[in-house]
């Protein structure tokens, strides 16, 4: 039974892959490497992106190495093109997770042709509708008013939808927060709320955020339950997200969980020596030694199962190799035209839009006065 408000996080497999309470039926070695084999494909894509930003082929890049259970556990326990979400900037993870295909966001992340929003937005702020996935955005908590009318609207379309909302630790600071918590809590809107406690919000530790013990107990406060889990526990992860999904779903009213996590690289790559200013090396170095890919390694170990080292070296080659080709055709496919800027917003271009356009055309022409 998944209990609410614990004090602890919920958990099923301790660091060392070792159970610590009776594994649900579902989690054979087939899915768990399955899991195994989405959490390091994104870990790999981490690496991958971070490389290309080196080389000045994009210009912002978020990583979610340390924190692929949450998301990918996420992604498991929903129904990705059926329920919306409302992620935040750091979700690339659960885009994956969800079947956002590579090449999309690869090419949303070059700003390329071939990205679905045609290089309208920053880099590593993606979309999909086929998917119900909206697109990030770096305004933090502006996710939470928006997903709670959401969810509103499909109470009272009677749809069996629900809504997803992800953000981090920071967001909780914010009062668009406290305005979505508080109109979904007052609505009964069958919204899933998703706290991935990273400690921190770019230099701000999780201390100097909140005066409470923990994220989830704030759920009291606007009439919800709140679920608190090792974020590095993709069993625990799911479990409890199946179960927080199910309640949303049956109409019982909205639901936070707080996935207790650790963002082992930098907050972007506007903050590259973090452990030069505000963290310090242990403290990144005791989080490595909890990593959520090592902990199914080592899950799969105990039942006998083990993820050879010939196995893993394939999977990352293959990802790498998927990424490189993905890059190349993105990049093949040129960068937009200044036209679009007049594209996609209205039916019938207004007058001073065509105006500005016939201005910059002749001007791109040559035709300079």
């Amino acid at each position: 039974m998944i209990e609410v408000h614990t004090p602890d996080p919920i958990r099923y497999v301790n660091e060392d892959g070792q159970p610590v309470q009776a594994l649900p039926g579902r989690f054979t070695p087939e899915l768990l490497r399955e899991l195994h084999r989405e959490m390091l494909r994104a870990r790999e894509f981490d690496r991958k992106l971070i490389t290309l930003l080196r080389q000045g082929r994009t210009t912002f890049y978020a990583q979610s190495t340390g924190m692929e259970a949450t998301q990918v556990g996420l992604a498991r326990s929903i129904r990705p093109g059926h329920d919306w979400v409302w992620p935040y900037y750091r979700d690339h993870t659960l885009g994956l997770a969800m079947g956002v295909p590579m090449y999309e966001l690869i090419s949303q992340c070059l700003g390329t042709n071939s990205d679905p929003s045609r290089g309208r937005q920053m880099p590593h702020h993606f979309a999909s509708a086929a998917l119900k996935f909206v697109s990030i955005s770096s305004s933090i908590a502006s996710q939470v008013p928006p997903a709670a009318g959401s969810a509103m609207a499909q109470k009272y379309l009677g749809t069996d939808e629900i809504t997803v909302c992800t953000f981090g630790d920071g967001a909780t600071s914010e009062g668009d927060w406290h305005a979505g918590m508080n109109m979904a809590g007052v609505a009964q809107a069958p919204c899933l709320f998703v706290c991935e406690n990273n400690q921190w919000a770019i230099s701000t530790g999780v201390r100097q955020q909140t005066a409470s013990e923990t994220i989830h107990v704030k759920a009291r406060a606007y009439g919800m339950p709140g679920y608190y889990v090792d974020g590095n526990d993709i069993v625990a992860v799911m479990e409890v997200m199946t179960h927080a999904a199910a309640h949303v779903r049956a109409g019982d009213g909205p639901a936070l969980v707080e996935c207790l996590t650790y963002r082992v690289g930098s907050h972007s790559n506007a903050d590259a020596d973090a452990e030069k200013h505000y963290r310090t090396r242990d403290e990144v170095s005791a989080w490595v030694g909890r990593d959520p890919i090592v902990r199914v390694e080592r899950l799969l170990e105990h039942l006998g199962h083990p993820v050879s080292s010939e196995e893993r070296a394939d999977l990352i080659a293959r990802t790498h190799r998927e990424v490189d080709q993905d890059v190349l055709r993105a990049e093949a496919t040129g960068q937009p035209d200044w036209k679009i800027m007049f594209e996609d917003v209205y039916a019938d271009l207004p007058s001073h839009l065509r105006t500005q356009a016939a201005a910059l055309r002749a001007e791109q022409d040559g035709g300079r006065a």
